[in-house]
């Protein structure tokens, strides 16, 4: 377990800035998680902490201790990727044992390591399987417990589950929360899977161009998005344009194309002023499709589409603001009319959340 620090972190590929002045403090035991958009930055960052860059600026610390210029091997950490790289002349022992058998651990002492890795992510017995004997969940395992072999003091994972159908993807990232929490883990974990980040992960940082767009944990940034590029980002939101009219107290007006609507801003050191320029962020789950219009925060429009999920359905309303989208949870009955009937989507103040433009 060892505590993660970036001071100034710099790295440049030629004349792009992949990173660029970044400050980060991961906790000993936390399961941090790093998402963005392709090309934002999160595997280079990844893989600077773990020693496969060297950064033009700035400093990497572990407890502390200074470990910017140290290779790999010597930061005690261990990577595992997308592709597993697993040997497939090797049987599942040796190709959990490299690693200790690089480091000229004694046969007895890999034995028992071995087993106990394997026993970790519910493969004992099986270390006499060839690779290509396994399914593509057992292969992911034996990546892990090869990883998780050396007793590394930091596990930095890059899109590991990537490969894996929906179900195995579900049962592996249980599986690695497990696992870290149980033997007090600290891991950094790049991934595209938002669902992945917000069901197992202690704290998310978004990066976009090289920078933290926001840092925190998941219910904060899902919640309460500083910008629209998180918003977006993290599930599904209908961003609404319009300048702000009004505010009282933690709340505030904003005036769109299809009327008024009353919210509060995801950033609470923000405070817009009267005649600026914004966006409204609302959640499809946080709106409600109505017949009759409401006293107030909603918005008219006739129905473009309807979708039915079983456990939801879904909405997309034709408004003077351009599509938007509602997702009803456990629908008692599924709304077909897309005549020229007009509907409202309404939410309530609290789920109305205002982001600059």
């Amino acid at each position: 377990m060892v505590s993660i620090k970036t001071r100034g972190l710099v790295k440049r590929f030629g004349d792009l800035i992949a990173l660029n002045q970044l400050d980060l403090d991961i906790e000993a035991g936390e399961l941090f998680f790093l998402l963005g958009p392709s090309g934002c930055g999160k595997t280079t960052l990844l893989r600077s902490i773990a020693g496969f860059h060297i950064p033009e600026e700035g400093k990497v610390l572990f407890d502390g201790e200074d470990v910017t210029k140290l290779p790999p091997h010597k930061r005690e950490t261990a990577m595992m990727f997308q592709s597993y790289a697993l040997w497939p002349h090797m049987n599942v022992f040796k190709n959990v044992a490299f690693g200790l058998e690089e480091r000229k651990v004694e046969k007895a002492e890999i034995k028992k390591r071995v087993e106990d890795a394997l026993d970790m992510v519910k493969m004992g017995g099986l270390g006499q399987r060839k690779i290509n004997q396994l399914s593509g969940g057992q292969q992911q395992r034996v990546a892990l417990a090869r990883a998780l072999v050396v007793r590394p003091r930091c596990l930095m994972l890059d899109e590991p589950l990537s490969n894996l159908d929906a179900k195995l993807r579900i049962e592996m990232r249980t599986e690695i929360r497990r696992i870290c929490k149980e033997f007090g883990l600290t891991a950094i974990y790049v991934t595209h899977d938002q669902k992945e980040a917000l069901s197992i992960a202690d704290r998310l940082a978004i990066l976009d161009g090289g920078h933290f767009a926001q840092i925190g944990a998941p219910e904060e940034i899902y919640r309460n998005p500083k910008n629209a590029l998180v918003a977006s980002f993290i599930g599904e939101t209908n961003l609404i344009t319009g300048e702000i009219s009004g505010n009282d107290a933690d709340s505030w007006t904003v005036s769109t194309k299809a009327g008024e609507f009353i919210g509060r801003v995801g950033d609470t050191d923000w405070k817009p002023a009267s005649g600026e320029a914004v966006q409204l962020s609302i959640r499809p789950e946080c709106l409600s499709l109505l017949e009759e219009k409401p006293d107030s925060n909603a918005i008219a429009g006739t129905l473009d589409e309807s979708i039915y999920l079983g456990e939801t359905a879904q909405y997309s309303l034709k408004t003077d603001a351009g599509i938007i989208r509602i997702s009803e949870l456990n629908p008692r009955r599924v709304v077909r009319d897309n005549t020229n009937h007009t509907f409202y989507a309404s939410a309530d103040p609290v789920d109305v959340v205002i982001v600059p433009a």
